[in-house]
């Protein structure tokens, strides 16, 4: 893997702070707790790789309009949003985030929920602004797809599979195709858009979105498959969260229908999809080729 790319990774992670802290509400007021709990969750930390893809993909066609970053920012505070509420007791009952106690323990239950909701409607404020795009439409198809992303159809959707596999007894009838299916949801829906956002800022072409759509895929569920290994062999201390999680509530992943090595040679030949995908923009995707490296070989 390239030392541009974990220096162009390590320069948007940065950046992101910066921009983040400033399209976040300032804590003041009778309601300033949850603003507290809003710059808990989403500062200080994390890989930002969906900002990151965004950026990227943008600048792979030719875009870097300081709109991107705002663009971004809304993506980061709607992947936030859903980690606050994948950790709640309700859900996936979670202590530890990013290497700190997780918004419902530092903050109780109710502030945590509100936090997530705060955050997520941030995101639809922020993108509504004419500072991310000059074109109205373009804006509109951003909010558009995003909603889509995130909803029943998307990332709800994926948790709302998820919570009905983890109920159902018979985990034998888990096979590969839900797996899949909830996992691009779940994971890939949020993946998907940042690719395809950073297209649309961009002015990207129809073969351009088709080509990038391919990418985000392929990329977004090799990004699972190593989450599903690293439950396993990972390390609690590095990743900053439980491991072991889904393997001891005996979920059905990637690595129980396929092993160890069957999981990480399907993340490798996703991996080579996505690559191919790009093919037609030469060293101009070099970055985002690298990204796939990066999610195939991460320890956290």
């Amino acid at each position: 893997m390239s030392g541009a790319f974990h220096t162009r990774l390590a320069y948007i992670a940065a950046e992101m702070e910066t921009v983040l802290a400033q399209v976040l509400p300032e804590p003041a007021g009778p309601q300033n707790r949850i603003m507290d709990a809003m710059h808990y969750a989403t500062l200080g930390g994390g890989k930002r790789l969906r900002p990151f893809l965004l950026i990227e993909t943008a600048r792979m066609l030719g875009y870097e309009n300081s709109g991107v970053w705002k663009a971004a920012a809304a993506l980061e505070c709607v992947h936030v949003y859903s980690l606050i509420h994948d950790d709640l007791p309700c859900m996936d009952d979670d202590d530890l985030r990013r290497g700190k106690p997780t918004v419902h323990k530092a903050y109780g239950e109710a502030l945590a929920v509100l936090a997530g909701d705060a955050l997520l409607t941030l995101a639809f404020e922020i993108l509504a602004q004419d500072n991310v795009h000059p074109n109205a439409e373009t804006r509109l198809q951003l909010i558009n797809d995003l909603a889509a992303s995130a909803g029943t159809h998307g990332m709800i959707g994926g948790q709302v599979i998820d919570i009905a596999a983890s109920l159902n007894p018979d985990k034998t009838k888990q096979d590969e195709t839900l797996i899949t299916h909830l996992q691009a949801l779940k994971t890939g829906a949020l993946m998907h858009y940042a690719v395809i956002a950073g297209g649309r800022l961009a002015g990207a072409s129809d073969d351009d979105l088709r080509n990038l759509s391919i990418y985000a895929d392929a990329l977004g569920l090799a990004f699972q498959i190593r989450d599903d290994i690293l439950d396993v062999e990972g390390d609690s201390a590095a990743m900053g969260k439980r491991t072991q999680k889904d393997f001891g509530l005996g979920k059905a992943t990637f690595v129980t229908i396929h092993g160890l090595a069957g999981a990480k040679d399907r993340a490798a030949e996703l991996g080579e999809t996505a690559k191919n995908a790009l093919k037609a923009y030469g060293h101009k995707a070099d970055i985002l080729k690298a990204s796939v490296d990066f999610v195939l070989n991460r320890q956290k």
